[in-house]
């Protein structure tokens, strides 16, 4: 508890507790305007709300902020624009500083200094320090919950905490693995971890999450991790670890237990009004419509938390830009590549619903059509996956076209399948492999077995293209070793790992030690 000191004659401000200072005596007081870790974590609602809070640290990876780095959607950047399947829109409207970053990126300009970074550390440890805290909260013995209760809310914690750690690992690649609430202020600087104590410490949280969360959640509790979008996890870390076996055991569970499977038809999976569906494995959630249209103040990206929005920028930083011509445009700041079309088959339906090309016609919102015109973007073509006919609908936007309420389909039983897939190829199944792609991917989508005789190259081909503006191309080529192949001569391998934020080598002293070469 938290010890408030008196000494005679001096007054001494905080934030916003008043402490009064005077002689000898120590008194245990709470602070009368705010909750504290010791009175807050007692009753389910009380948990409820701080394990709420961790979902919210995955929602701000996209957030918008000018009061903490001036981040703007710096997921998207660091996951979308690095590759060859977005570039960044020379005719974007509102081109600052923050555009100048995503610039950078899409040039393969990678530098420790830059607002990226930062904000995707910042909102990655938030996320862990919740879930951290959600776990000891329950471990005490100060608090109403039943046994069957503390087992729920420290399952979903370690799965929040396996999630942000996870995400870390793909980014950074040692990042500090941080499996405590930091108490002492001598040991707040946390030094790199090994990869495989990384490993290790995901795997664990992801099965202990496994073992401990219901199978599905009621309808008033929607979007919440489940018992097997946690095995899900595990199979993919086992993916990433090179653990085939281990991959295919986590995969085969799923799909024998998990109730997943693919939509009938491949647009339907992002549509505003097929949320949850059957296909999304984590779904994050945007809620809507509770906003106040202010995109600068969705969740804990802005310090006006009494009105902090639900909602995604989406909408804002992908839809066409208005300073091009488009009706009703965002800032059109993110657009599809020549190469990614190129990428796609003839007679593939994803890429009609993924992409809007010359010839289409353009569904504005909930505002109208008008005919696609190429000029909007200097590629010629804009983002649709999300959009389009089944998404012009008022409700998944805030009535200034800012925000939408549309959800991230984070982890598709698609994306699982393929990941399925490579992991048979891998251990040498491979006739296997390819009917998971053959009878499941291309089938569902109306097209014939692969004509890529190379495995290997059939899968990512295919995960390309099922895949486009998820947020996983950046990791699978980094970890499948083809950055040479993709970018040639703007290559560098130490672009393998992401550069820590130097404000956070700065702030540990030299304890975060900076990835190689940077």
């Amino acid at each position: 508890m938290k010890k408030n000191t008196y000494i005679k004659g001096i007054v001494l401000a905080t934030f916003s507790t008043f402490f009064i200072v005077q002689a000898c005596n120590n008194l245990d007081l709470q602070p009368l305007d705010r909750v504290t870790t010791s009175t807050f974590y007692k009753t389910p609602t009380d948990f409820d709300g701080a394990i709420f809070a961790g979902y919210s640290s995955i929602q701000d990876i996209w957030g918008t902020s000018t009061e903490t780095l001036n981040e703007r959607g710096e997921y998207w950047s660091l996951s979308l624009t690095t590759t060859d399947d977005v570039e960044v829109n020379a005719k974007a409207g509102n081109s600052g500083g923050d555009y100048n970053n995503a610039r950078s990126l899409d040039n393969l300009f990678i530098r420790a200094s830059d607002t990226p970074y930062a904000a995707l550390y910042t909102q990655v440890y938030e996320g862990i320090l919740r879930a951290n805290l959600v776990i000891e909260a329950a471990q005490s013995g100060q608090n109403s919950l039943t046994a069957e209760q503390k087992t729920k809310y420290i399952a979903e914690a370690k799965f929040l905490r396996a999630f942000f750690h996870f995400l870390a690992l793909e980014v950074w690649g040692t990042p500090p693995l941080v499996m405590e609430v930091k108490k002492d202020l001598a040991s707040l600087s946390v030094p790199n971890a090994t990869k495989e104590a990384l490993f290790a410490a995901i795997l664990k949280d992801f099965q202990d999450a496994y073992a401990g969360l219901p199978e599905k959640w009621d309808s008033g509790n929607t979007g919440r991790a489940t018992k097997y979008a946690a095995r899900a996890f595990e199979g993919k870390v086992n993916v990433w670890k090179k653990d085939w076996n281990a991959a295919i055991a986590a995969f085969e569970d799923v799909r024998k237990n998990g109730g997943y499977k693919l939509m009938a038809n491949y647009e339907d999976a992002f549509a505003f009004d097929k949320e949850n569906s059957t296909e999304s494995i984590f779904e994050i959630q945007y809620g809507g419509p509770h906003s106040d249209d202010n995109l600068w103040v969705f969740d804990d990206t802005h310090s006006e938390a009494f009105k902090a929005s639900q909602g995604t920028g989406r909408v804002w930083y992908w839809n066409p830009s208005g300073d091009a011509g488009a009706p009703g445009g965002g800032l059109g700041w993110f657009i599809p590549t020549k190469n990614l079309v190129d990428e796609f088959e003839a007679g593939d339906p994803r890429l009609a619903a993924s992409i809007y090309k010359a010839g289409d016609t353009y569904y504005d919102k909930a505002s109208g059509t008008a005919p696609y015109d190429p000029a909007w973007s200097s590629s010629g073509y804009s983002v649709k996956k999300y959009f389009g006919a089944k998404n012009a609908v008022a409700a998944a936007y805030a009535p200034n076209g800012q925000a939408g309420f549309n959800n991230e389909r984070y982890y598709r039983y698609a994306e699982m399948l393929l990941l399925y897939s490579e992991a048979l190829i891998e251990a040498g199944r491979t006739a296997e492999g390819l009917a998971v792609i053959n009878n499941e991917i291309r089938a569902r989508v109306g097209l014939k077995a692969t004509t890529i005789a190379d495995p290997r190259k059939a899968l990512r081909h295919e995960k390309r293209v099922e895949m486009a503006f998820e947020p996983h191309r950046w990791f699978d080529i980094t970890r499948w070793g083809i950055g040479k192949e993709v970018f040639g001569s703007k290559w560098d391998d130490k672009f393998n790992v992401f550069p820590f934020p130097q404000s956070e080598i700065n702030r540990t002293g030299g304890v975060l030690k900076q990835n190689p070469n940077y």
